[in-house]
């Protein structure tokens, strides 16, 4: 089952937020509504959605919601903005307050992650514990903005079935080092179909003007000002290096270090049974656990 919440975000713009939880079971226990709360927050061009199968095992435990970010999903996406790094942190901060989920640990995957840690950072008395999931803290460049600019213009839209968004983004993107069908279906959730075909629900020039206010810095000091517990995860084959990750766990006062086997940069969805398995036991460990009732 799925629950829409609004929230309103920073500047008045209209956020979605999702539960995802499975109906109980016969003899079974109902989500945990009043646990402890777990706030998920997508990389850019994701949304809410991506997170339903994490959302829905940490629901047996802990009130689980999931954020579509501006821009993003069945969130407003202001022509304009802003898109500015402190906004989406606003947001995020602005959910857990009008949600009622604090103090929160908050999961999120590449920029996700970073709204997550930024909001630790400057909220701690929100945040118990964070999950930072294949995100770099180093500036990564002008020049992987132009790339990604250029990959953007690649993308051969409109796509006239699904079945063709998820070969491109599984089998044919030229970016791509070996056939990949979870990419492919982690695209094919964010295509809405149009009079013409099917296009992505997100403006590529809004995500690029979203990412170009984080590409170009580094965030090490805001990463060390994170006081909670505090899990990084990288897929084997994804952006973030181990030698990063593992000096990003020395930066954090109470950092953690866990790797996923075979997966890539889109973690929870290339490996999902091996995410949770990094995750799980450090949640456990961190949250308090408030079953729902029998």
């Amino acid at each position: 089952m799925v629950r829409r919440i609004d929230v309103t975000g920073a500047a008045g713009a209209r956020l979605a937020a999702w539960e995802f939880t499975d109906p109980p079971k016969a003899g079974g226990r109902a989500a945990a509504r009043g646990g402890p709360g777990v706030l998920l927050l997508h990389g850019l061009m994701g949304r809410a959605a991506h997170w339903a199968e994490t959302a829905r095992w940490l629901a047996t435990r802990h009130r689980a919601v999931a954020l579509d970010q501006r821009g993003h999903g069945r969130s407003e996406k202001p022509a304009d903005g802003p898109f500015e790094r402190g906004t989406y942190v606003e947001d995020a901060e602005a959910a857990v307050e009008q949600l009622g989920l604090g103090p929160v640990a908050l999961i999120g995957h590449s920029m996700g992650a970073l709204t997550a840690w930024q909001l630790a950072a400057r909220r701690p008395d929100l945040v118990r514990a964070l999950v930072i999931s294949d995100m770099r803290a180093s500036a990564l460049g002008g020049a992987s903005q132009r790339e990604w600019s250029d990959w953007f213009r690649s993308w051969p839209v409109p796509f006239a079935t699904l079945a063709d968004v998820r070969r491109w983004f599984g089998e044919d993107d030229p970016s791509l080092e070996r056939p990949n069908p979870a990419r492919g279906d982690f695209f094919a959730e964010i295509m809405a179909e149009r009079s013409d075909g099917w296009r992505p629900v997100f403006s590529r020039r809004q995500m690029l003007k979203a990412r170009a206010v984080w590409a170009h810095d580094a965030h090490w000091e805001e990463l060390a000002l994170v006081e909670c517990p505090t899990l990084v995860v990288r897929g084997l084959d994804g952006e973030l290096g181990r030698a990063e990750a593992q000096e990003m766990v020395r930066v954090l006062p109470r950092g953690e270090y866990a790797e996923v086997a075979d997966a890539g940069h889109l973690v929870h969805y290339d490996q999902p049974d091996g995410w949770r398995r990094a995750v799980e036991p450090f949640l456990t460990a961190t949250l308090p656990a408030q079953p729902g009732p029998v």
